[in-house]
């Protein structure tokens, strides 16, 4: 399939999303105890916030039901509402899967994919496009996982891992090593399962973590990349088609450079956020806004708020281990360039257009939405959304 096409499909199959869940998932009320790891006030419900003398206001109208910034190096906390709330995490419980597999496969092992190892994915999951019997390079089976959510990429690195049950295993006991005991992993891809949870902390912890390893860091930041297709039958030569990265706040919000985004029905959307700015880095997670637009509206108003209330606000909580991650190495253009010809691949750049810049705006109108779904083809249209409403997307 032509690239343009596929282009066209994924952009209609988010703005099909967007609108079916403009009503948000119900709204709940959070519980009356929550965790305290990282600090008494963490644990209390409702917003969390001590400004000092010049402080700016938090965002108004902000309908998250749990978020938190925090500064990436120091690890304080700057303002929370509900961080501990347990709440389904969608795709972004793929930052702990990568932050448990990453270290243990080599990038540039070739691994051939049996049928057996595509089974199992949920109705209606996100999927990067693998193959049976094909071979495909770790490498490219990351980038499948960051820049498509693939559910498909993700069941054949836990595959190669020893399988899903050993993996399973090994994330809930990272992220009990972590500290972040408010989540449970049931799936290693983050498709709801009952039982399934995770929290505002808890993500953030595991953003924080990963963008340690320089790996991580690169995958979550690259826009694009080439992916391995099938072989043509007539030439015998492979080809490969293009997957974008679904983070709508890459390469459009100002120094942002990651980290996982998240959606499916039951969990609505899920975001979490890396961004530097004049030497500062914040970590910003925001779970279960009204739509899924607003996730990366949300998630870049509390990044200005937190940028520009640095300082100017006495911490309400900490996050608990790790260190500062490292700096993005510069140099390279974010386009998923890097790394493809057996390389390590390298973090893109800091990005400095305002945000905006490039087409997409950040914050995608109805109209807008429509137009594209429009122009996606009324068929196509008409056959996703009867299947959508059948199915559970996983962002």
């Amino acid at each position: 399939m032509p690239n343009v096409r596929q282009s066209t499909y994924r952009l209609a199959a988010l703005a099909v999303a967007a609108l079916c869940c403009t009503a948000g998932v119900p709204r709940q009320e959070p519980p009356p105890q929550m965790s305290t790891v990282g600090g008494e006030l963490l644990g209390r419900t409702g917003v969390q916030v001590a400004p000092q003398a010049g402080s700016p206001a938090l965002p108004a109208g902000l309908t998250g039901q749990s978020w938190l910034v925090a500064d990436a190096g120091s690890g304080e906390v700057l303002a929370s509402n509900n961080p501990h709330w347990r709440l389904p995490p969608a795709s972004t419980l793929k930052m702990l899967f990568a932050e448990t597999v990453l270290p243990r496969l080599d990038r540039n092992a070739v691994h051939r994919v049996t049928n057996a190892e595509l089974l199992g994915s949920g109705h209606g999951s996100s999927l990067v496009g693998i193959k049976e019997d094909l071979d495909y390079r770790v490498d490219d089976l990351w980038r499948g996982v960051f820049l498509s959510s693939g559910n498909d990429a993700v069941r054949v690195l836990a595959h190669m891992n020893g399988g899903i049950e050993v993996t399973v295993s090994q994330m809930q006991a990272r992220a009990e090593a972590l500290q972040a005991l408010d989540t449970h992993v049931v799936t290693p891809d983050g498709y709801d399962e009952d039982g399934q949870l995770s929290s505002a902390y808890d993500l953030t912890l595991f953003a924080r973590a990963g963008l340690r390893n320089p790996d991580f860091r690169a995958y979550c930041s690259t826009r694009d990349a080439q992916f391995p297709g099938a072989v043509d039958k007539a030439t015998g030569q492979r080809g490969s088609f293009g997957i974008a990265n679904t983070d709508r706040l890459l390469g459009k919000y100002p120094g942002l450079y990651g980290v996982k985004n998240g959606y499916t029905t039951n969990a609505g959307a899920t975001f979490t956020g890396v961004a530097e700015r004049d030497g500062r880095t914040l970590l910003v997670t925001v779970m279960h806004p009204t739509s899924l637009p607003r996730v990366y509206e949300e998630t870049a108003a509390l990044l200005d708020w937190g940028f520009a209330a640095a300082g100017k606000v006495t911490p309400v909580g900490q996050l608990v281990g790790g260190d500062a991650p490292a700096p993005v190495r510069s140099g390279v253009d974010g386009t998923g360039a890097a790394g493809q010809d057996g390389q390590p691949p390298q973090a893109a750049p800091v990005a400095r257009a305002a945000a905006g810049d490039g087409g997409e705006a950040v914050g995608w109108t109805a109209a807008a939405l429509v137009a594209v779904a429009a122009a996606a083809g009324a068929g196509w249209y008409r056959h996703r959304v009867l299947r959508a409403r059948r199915r559970r997307p996983v962002a």
